[in-house]
């Protein structure tokens, strides 16, 4: 290699020097021979762009056989090497609070910004998903086929809860992930930065998720590793946190298996910049709660939603923690739904706030986790009808709307486009009766049949969100609501 060209070693150098305060043209040689403590001395010259750059360098570390060629080796060199242009914690957090002053929005766009460039947001990878929207009764929802991350089984989430947390760090949600520099089976933490904030006289963490399912996809962390529950207090900084960043909303999943999210082991909420069908959909029945300007009513959405909005968040906490409570301890054996069986409870709710001018919203949603003979996998849960579509948990996310299926479908799907052609395909037995039903309602051209595949997939969704609803859109359903919101001395 001539001296006169210029190593992706050298290269990298420059673009971590130009990227923010934490290097100058005075740390130059540190900083190369930082770089080369990682990947070693001979480099070839590859990359233009700063990710290409240090992918050039993760396989120079393969070649001088400093990392071995498997996927846990590179990803954490990879993660070693943003780490470099990645500024401490400290500095992160007072450039943070010092932007918050003039802006909230400034402080979110740096820290977001920063998180993208420096790799801990996986861009590529999230590019590769899939997203569409489908046409329903309960308005368009948001369908998106993630290719970027591996899909949970809800019975390993659930056996997960009750395990002991023995490990360092404790789970991917501690703040000890940050800085960590990753194992085989646990992911690479090196270029990982949480800002600091107060919630309730508590430290709690605000990062990005690094699969992010929509714009700025946020998580709120306790410092304190302990199992999520839903009470008063989670209504109360849910609306603390929207009071503190307005421009995100942020909920909670519930705090049970099955109707659950992914990580009941850490007590954290999730939010972000977007707003999701649920948001959208209109209130159809108004309902009068005993405390003073807080208006309620029932949202026309396929899970069982009551929507609370005030601008007075004291009294909207008062409202949500009503109907919560309540929630914990109401049966009615006509619809199925039992708050305890044989002393364990099946009773939670998801909880989601945002805003509104100078209005605070908190929509409540019922949520059940009984299971049954018929329906083992729960009773509110994606039936097996539709679970060659969606049979993992119905989390925070995908009860505002917005479709997580798995990486499967993409193959999948296609295979099933190529059946409803009558072409020569692999279609896997368990799409193949809704194949056929398809077959019997739409005449199928190679022009139109993605577009059916797709709203018909959508469609199936809203089906999975209807099976997670504890009171149905029928007569029964509805009349089995009133006299819910009547035991919460609701005057009509």
């Amino acid at each position: 290699m001539s001296t006169k060209e210029t190593s992706s070693i050298d290269k990298f150098a420059d673009e971590i020097i130009k990227f923010d305060n934490s290097y100058q043209e005075l740390d130059r040689i540190y900083l190369i021979n930082r770089i080369r403590s990682l990947v070693g001395d001979e480099c070839d010259i590859n990359g233009k762009s700063l990710l290409e750059l240090r992918d050039a360098l993760i396989q120079t570390a393969i070649k001088n056989k400093k990392i071995e060629d498997t996927a846990t080796d590179k990803e954490i060199l990879g993660d070693q090497l943003m780490n470099l242009l990645t500024p401490m914690p400290s500095y992160i957090n007072q450039k943070f609070w010092n932007l918050y002053q003039k802006s909230p929005i400034d402080a979110t766009n740096y820290f977001y910004d920063l998180s993208r460039k420096n790799d801990y947001i996986k861009t590529r990878a999230i590019a590769k998903n899939l997203s569409f929207e489908t046409k329903t009764d309960y308005g368009n929802l948001e369908i998106t086929v993630n290719l970027s991350k591996p899909e949970k089984d809800p019975k390993a989430i659930a056996a997960a809860r009750n395990q002991v947390q023995n490990g360092y760090p404790k789970c991917q949600l501690c703040m000890e992930n940050e800085g960590y520099l990753g194992r085989l089976g646990y992911p690479a933490r090196s270029n990982h930065r949480i800002i600091r904030f107060t919630l309730s006289g508590e430290t709690w963490g605000f990062q990005y998720s690094p699969y992010a399912y929509f714009t700025e996809h946020a998580i709120f962390l306790a410092k304190t590793h302990r199992p999520m529950i839903i009470n008063q207090h989670t209504f109360s900084n849910l609306l603390e946190i929207v009071k503190q960043f307005p421009q995100y909303f942020v909920g909670s999943n519930a705090d049970l298996p099955i109707v659950g999210g992914s990580m009941l082991t850490h007590d954290h909420y999730q939010g972000g910049r977007h707003q999701f069908p649920m948001m959208k959909a209109p209130i159809t029945k108004e309902i009068k709660l005993p405390f003073e300007n807080v208006y309620g009513g029932i949202v026309k959405w396929p899970l069982s939603d009551i929507r609370l909005i005030s601008d007075d968040p004291d009294q909207l906490v008062k409202a949500a923690t009503l109907i919560h409570n309540t929630w914990m301890n109401y049966s009615d054996e006509s619809v199925d739904i039992r708050a305890y069986v044989n002393g364990t409870r099946h009773h939670t709710v998801t909880p989601i706030a945002y805003r509104d001018g100078d209005n605070y919203i908190m929509d409540i949603v019922l949520r059940d986790n009984q299971t049954s003979v018929k329906y083992p996998d729960g009773i509110f849960h994606p039936h097996k009808q539709y679970q060659h579509i969606k049979k993992e948990n119905i989390g925070l996310i995908e009860v505002m709307g917005r479709a997580i299926l798995p990486a499967r479908l993409k193959s999948e799907l296609v295979e099933v486009e190529k059946y409803l052609l009558n072409e020569s395909n692999d279609i896997a037995q368990y799409h193949k009766k809704w194949a056929d039903e398809l077959k019997s309602r739409y005449s199928f051209t190679a022009e139109n049949v993605e577009d059916i595949v797709n709203s018909e997939t959508g469609l199936v969704f809203s089906h999975v969100l209807e099976n997670a609803g504890v009171y149905k859109w029928d007569e029964t359903g509805q009349a089995a609501f009133d006299k819910f919101i009547a035991s919460l001395n609701v005057v009509k």
